[in-house]
C-alpha cells in the first residue's frame, strides 16, 4: 500500500510513508483476519505500534494483481518508513530494510 506497490488489500488505499503501518507475510496475515488492527514492533532496543494494512503476499507475486513484484518471503513485517523512523533506524543504515525483530497483537 505504498511501496511501489498496488494499494492496502486491507482497505484499497494507499497509506503515506509517515503513517505506521506494516504489510505481514501470507501466514501472519491470517487471510486478512489481523486488518485494521495494530501489532506491536521490537527491534534496534526501542518498541513502536503499527496499523495491519496489507499482505506480503509469501506464495503469489510476478503478475498484475501483485503490481509484478516478487513474493514475499516467509515471516516478513513490511514496515513503512515511519516505522522505521520509530525504531531509530535511518535510510542510511545498514539496517534499514531488513533487520531482526519481535511483535505480537496489540
Amino acid at each position: 500500500g505504498g511501496d511501489g506497490g498496488g494499494p492496502s488489500e486491507c482497505d484499497n488505499k494507499y497509506h503515506p510513508n509517515n503513517t505506521p503501518v506494516v504489510a505481514l507475510s501470507t501466514g501472519w496475515y491470517k487471510g486478512g483476519s489481523r486488518c485494521g488492527q495494530e501489532i506491536i514492533i521490537h527491534g534496534n532496543g526501542r518498541t513502536t505500534r503499527a496499523k495491519v494494512v496489507d499482505e506480503c503476499d509469501s506464495t503469489m507475486g510476478c503478475d498484475d494483481e501483485h503490481a509484478y513484484q516478487q513474493p514475499c518471503r516467509y515471516n516478513v513485517v513490511d514496515a513503512s518508513y515511519a516505522v522505521w523512523k520509530a525504531l531509530g533506524v535511518s535510510p542510511n543504515n545498514p539496517k534499514y530494510g531488513e533487520m531482526e525483530i519481535t511483535w505480537t497483537d496489540a
